[in-house]
């Protein structure tokens, strides 16, 4: 969508109606991921592509009947291999399109939603939009909509206020996550149900992992990372040790000091974003955790003993640290207390804590707790 905002502004302007296909799922190969998005205009000029080019055609002569007809609908296309001019994916995979009439500048609230989006999208602030694109008989609305994202209140309804709450909770959680997908609910936001289909398409780069050390941890905690969602660098002055060979899912190996790095990225970090820091070694440690300390990144842990954290802290206020800030904003010793000892486990109690500081929620089990789990 962002890649074609330029035509739907200049389409929209003109007072033309325009068509979007949207890719909200695929199974086996596909060419494109979902999120990606095709509009064409009612005179057929198209902008955007969701197929690389093996399904365009026929999108176009879905689009222009869906321009006749008024009605919102769900397409499928998939190989075929009993007619060489058969539409399908040359690369054997199905791949499932939405598509909908785009609103124009007097209709509300489609205007209002589609205005907010624009915005956010522009701002680069992320922003997710929650479409129904399949629903039962006297269910929500196919298409219905609700926006959310960061600055604003949500925009628009689905139909009842239950399955609004349950779908904009799920939808905050895509979006802190970056992830676009189908999720499925009962008429009501019931979980383990399919009575209504949602496609959720997050709108925001992913968040940053920074980890500090290439250490024995470091693998693991890359590994998790990715799982949820996050754009991971390592960093360590250490070239030995900071090799794509020792971890080679990470998305960014830096060999360099841990604070300098900060000093030329960390005026993009933001609450989305978390620093790791898994060197335990101070002369690495107080100049990273300072350098951190000046960042507006979400969460900030540490790694090490309570007593390498105890002389850490010495080391911090000795160095001039803010001691309010390391107080309320410093996790160490890093992670949550699951009696784990493994690298992936430590990996996977530094995520929960992480998962917690975000949403706020107090480290506790479920099962000695009441009330809403969400």
């Amino acid at each position: 969508m962002k890649e074609i905002l330029n035509d739907l502004d200049r389409w929209r302007a003109a007072g033309r109606r325009v068509v979007v296909a949207r890719v909200v799922d695929i199974e086996g190969s596909g060419p494109r991921l979902p999120g990606a998005s095709m509009a064409v205009s009612e005179d057929g000029e198209v902008a955007g592509s969701v197929s690389g080019g093996c399904v365009e055609g026929a999108v176009v002569a879905e689009a222009l009947d869906l321009l006749a007809s008024g009605e919102r609908r769900l397409v499928t296309f998939g190989y075929s291999d009993d007619d060489a001019f058969a539409v399908g994916l040359t690369c054997g995979g199905t791949v499932h399109l939405f598509l909908e009439p785009l609103s124009q500048p007097d209709d509300e609230p489609g205007t209002a939603l589609f205005d907010q989006w624009r915005s956010a999208v522009l701002d680069q602030r992320p922003v997710a939009i929650a479409t129904v694109i399949t629903s039962v008989v006297d269910g929500p609305a196919v298409g219905a909509k609700v926006l959310v994202g960061e600055g604003f209140e949500p925009i628009g309804s689905l139909g009842t206020a239950d399955l609004d709450r349950v779908v904009i909770r799920d939808t905050i959680g895509e979006l802190a996550g970056g992830r676009t997908g189908v999720r499925h609910y009962g008429s009501h936001g019931e979980a383990r149900e399919e009575t209504v289909s949602v496609f959720v398409e997050s709108f925001a780069p992913p968040p940053n992992m920074l980890i500090f050390g290439a250490v024995d941890f470091t693998g693991a905690l890359v590994r998790v990372a990715k799982v949820l969602g996050y754009r991971v660098t390592v960093c360590d002055a250490r070239e030995v040790f900071a090799t794509h060979r020792r971890f080679p899912l990470a998305d960014e190996i830096e060999v360099d000091w841990p604070h300098r790095l900060l000093e030329r990225i960390g005026d993009r970090l933001g609450q989305r974003d978390a620093i790791c820091v898994l060197t335990h070694d101070h002369k690495f440690d107080i100049p990273a955790i300072i350098a951190a300390l000046a960042t507006d990144v979400g969460y900030l842990g540490a790694m090490g003993s309570r007593r390498t954290n105890a002389e850490r802290l010495l080391r911090l206020a000795e160095a001039g640290a803010d001691m309010d800030a390391v107080a309320s904003r410093l996790h160490a010793p890093i992670g949550l207390d699951l009696g784990g000892r493994t690298p992936e486990e430590t990996a996977i109690s530094i995520c929960a804590e992480i998962i917690a500081a975000r949403t706020g929620r107090p480290a506790a089990s479920l099962s000695g707790t009441d009330g809403p789990i969400h």
